[in-house]
């Protein structure tokens, strides 16, 4: 039986999770701060474009090689290369004189960003090997996580009214320091014996491969079809291209044999079009509480906020769903929670429903991020965690660039659909008329999004459910 953890574990878990918090903060709290960066800096529509997405552009295609990496050169070693690499960078980036200058910055704060998450999540598997410690570890991660995300606007809110702009981005560096601090009395060394050398060409394949296919997806929403269309077949034929070198080369990036194990297999899927089902409704809920009830940008993030919450709650409350029920049942009642929270959404038609929708739907998440991951760290040895940690974070990003693509240019075309007058999702309209139905084409944007959550969530809960049925009856059957 592993060695339960004792007091050194749970105070190094207590360092692990602020960057965790930064890095879900960094992709939240730059919305609030960008108009007024923007005018300080002379940023074009363009520009700002790029300042907000070259993070997470850049955190997406690295984080393969960086789960990878930590495995073969130490994964503490690697937090703190990226926890030292962060606080320089957010310095560079808060006082930044350009666009040019920023852009910059906030790339290179995406490949220190890729280090933090998977080495975070492969420091748990090996500081946490009894199975129920590590499922409550994993759980406090997650919730920090999606706490972080939820409080990023709030804390730029608050921050823009009494400071500049670049104190978005300083509030990193004393984290960090008490990370490179801490880190070294609280957190144990780990690297992967025999790892062999890194595949460079895997990491090139990779690293093209997933920005091509995030660029392409969120370009979709431009409305223009060859230059994303393109990408996506390109970064289409790399992967297959990395996919078939993996398999022959005798030190893969990544070991793609992994998905023989079908739980390991499924939450991935589930990853996946959980983050396209949240990021869809994410996308059409900030802006309905904007354009469509009213609400400044700071009171929309107030109101949002139960979204992040509501998955930091049910990430917390999943552990103890385990003692009276395996983690794939808690997995699939969670879905099925979800599925429910996008019907609220289907009939909203105001803040109430709004607010409640985002609420059950987020909530019935939380066993999916915190058993789910704990399903894909424990499903593979501890050499490899951080290869596994790093394919659970790359499809949480495909699939929120999938949701912000096709949930988008869905409830575009619905709105459009309802709405034929021209008018953008801006509602900017004048007469009372014509506003009203401009607002109730939007709602019904808002409903259809609903419908197609709730049919996702609907879906995974039956994927989930047939895989544990299947991994269960496999050795009676074997026998």
């Amino acid at each position: 039986m592993d060695k339960p953890a004792g007091r050194r574990e749970w105070l190094g878990l207590t360092v692990l999770v602020l960057p965790t918090l930064l890095v879900a903060m960094d992709m939240t709290s730059l919305f609030l701060a960008l108009p007024q960066l923007s005018a300080d800096l002379g940023a074009s529509a363009t520009e700002q474009l790029w300042i907000t997405d070259s993070y997470g552009f850049v955190v997406a295609g690295f984080v393969i090689t960086m789960g990878t990496l930590g495995d073969r050169i130490g994964r503490r070693r690697l937090l703190f290369l990226g926890g030292g690499a962060f606080a320089v960078t957010s310095v560079v980036a808060a006082f930044s004189t350009s666009p040019a200058m920023l852009i910059a910055a906030r790339g290179a704060l995406g490949i220190a960003g890729a280090t933090l998450m998977p080495s975070t999540l492969a420091l748990i598997t090996n500081m946490f090997r009894d199975e129920r410690q590590r499922g409550k570890a994993i759980s406090i991660w997650a919730t920090c996580q999606f706490a972080g995300g939820a409080a990023g606007p709030v804390l730029a809110g608050f921050l823009l009214q009494h400071f500049a702009w670049g104190s978005v981005f300083l509030v990193a560096v004393p984290a960090m320091g008490v990370l490179l601090v801490a880190g070294p009395l609280l957190l144990p060394e780990f690297r992967a014996p025999a790892s062999g050398r890194l595949d460079f060409a895997g990491v090139g394949l990779s690293l093209a491969a997933v920005l091509l296919i995030v660029f392409g997806l969120k370009q979709l929403t431009t409305g223009e079809l060859a230059v994303p269309v393109g990408a996506l077949v390109a970064g289409t034929a790399l992967g297959i291209v990395f996919v078939r070198r993996q398999l022959t080369t005798s030190s893969p990036l990544l070991d793609l044999r992994l998905f023989r194990n079908r739980p390991f297999t499924a939450v991935l899927v589930a990853l996946v079009v959980a983050g396209v089902a949240m990021a869809g409704v994410g996308l059409l809920v900030t802006q309905y509480l904007q354009s469509v009830l009213g609400y400044s940008p700071l009171a929309s993030a107030l109101l949002f906020a139960p979204m992040g919450l509501g998955v930091a709650a049910g990430t917390m409350t999943a552990p103890s769903l385990t003692r009276r029920m395996t983690p794939a049942t808690a997995i699939t009642g969670g879905l099925v929670l979800s599925a429910a929270g996008g019907v609220f959404l289907a009939f909203t038609d105001g803040l109430p429903l709004t607010m409640v929708g985002i609420a059950v739907l987020t909530l019935g998440t939380g066993p999916l991020f915190a058993l789910g991951i704990g399903l894909v760290l424990g499903s593979v040895p501890p050499e490899r965690a951080g290869s596994a940690a790093s394919m659970a974070d790359t499809g949480n990003y495909l699939g929120g660039s999938l949701g912000l693509a096709l949930i988008g240019l869905t409830a575009t075309a619905v709105y459009h659909a309802a709405f034929p007058a021209g008018t953008t999702l801006a509602v900017d309209v004048t007469r009372v008329e014509v506003a009203e139905q401009a607002r109730q084409a939007f709602t019904t944007a808002v409903n259809v999004t609903g419908v197609i959550a709730a049919a996702l969530f609907a879906g995974l809960a039956l994927l989930v459910s047939s895989m544990s049925r299947t991994t269960a009856e496999e050795p009676a059957m074997a026998g």
